[in-house]
């Protein structure tokens, strides 16, 4: 596909989803929104890529949604239409739903939808100049993109209170101490550290494995009880003699050699795993 405000490229099995209007600071439009949406759903269907990475061009990863140009016409949308979907959400379900992992790198300015894009994200690495902000109540308007949910899982109930309530920017220092964000790094290596943690995913983990892991983490954790997780641990833990990747694993150990895993996404996802039903 051809991308308008975005890039999207491919190399070592990795895709790099970079927000493209540096002469915006990166401000959301919808088209925007539907293109991230995109090049996330065309990376999951790619079994030959492995890792996301979702950065930014220029000096901020994204200022909030643009409204110079009046291109968010939401005015006109009843609250009771239940087939709209807000452009943020957009973005955020199809990286909630991916079967890879993403790595977020995020330099300056990642405020409003700048900051609530990014939790659904794996691993989220920070340059030491980034400043978040859930700046909604400051603005008279609502926090998107599901990130009521996601942001107490990720900071807990009384930093997400503090954070979202009082919508005041949040330093990267603060941020990391939160555990929002992974680790902290130069602005100019931090696109290389991204890449690196891409390369040792890449290198040392299995596709299945990651993909079942990375849905039952936020999919079980958030039940009432754990006795679902139970059984279908139960499950998982029973279907391992006919899955090779977990042979090579052990074997790889033992050899003290890098392992070769051969299962694909594609054909060898469980096909017991509840959620695999309920997937928009």
């Amino acid at each position: 596909m051809s991308y308008q405000h975005i890039r999207f490229s491919v190399a070592n099995r990795v895709a790099t989803v970079e927000l493209h209007r540096p002469e915006a600071r990166n401000g959301f439009t919808i088209t925007m929104a539907d293109e991230l949406s995109a090049a996330l759903g065309e990376a999951d269907a790619n079994e030959d890529i492995r890792v996301v990475i979702l950065t930014g061009a220029g000096k901020d990863f994204c200022v909030g949604a643009d409204l110079s140009g009046r291109s968010f016409e939401v005015s006109n949308t009843p609250a009771s239409d239940n087939d709209w979907v807000e452009p943020a959400t957009r973005v955020a379900r199809q990286m909630f739903n991916l079967r890879k992992p993403v790595i977020a790198a995020i330099r300056g300015a990642a405020v409003g939808v700048g900051s609530t894009m990014i939790l659904p994200a794996d691993f989220r690495l920070a340059a030491k100049d980034s400043r978040f902000g859930f700046v909604f109540s400051r603005r008279g308007i609502y926090p998107e993109a599901g990130s009521c949910w996601f942001l107490p899982r990720i900071v807990g109930m009384g930093r997400a209170l503090d954070w979202m309530v009082s919508g005041r920017l949040i330093p990267a220092q603060e941020a990391l101490e939160a555990g929002l964000v992974k680790s902290l790094h130069e602005p100019d290596a931090l696109l290389d550290a991204a890449q690196a943690l891409a390369r040792d995913l890449v290198e040392t983990t299995a596709p299945v494995s990651v993909a079942v892991i990375r849905q039952a983490l936020y999919r079980m954790s958030a039940l009432p009880s754990p006795e679902p997780a139970f059984a279908l641990d139960s499950k998982l833990i029973a279907s391992l003699g006919e899955n090779a990747d977990a042979l090579e694993g052990i074997l790889s150990f033992m050899e003290k050699r890098p392992a070769r895993f051969t299962r694909t996404v594609r054909q060898d996802l469980p096909t017991f795993l509840p959620w695999r039903e309920h997937t928009p």
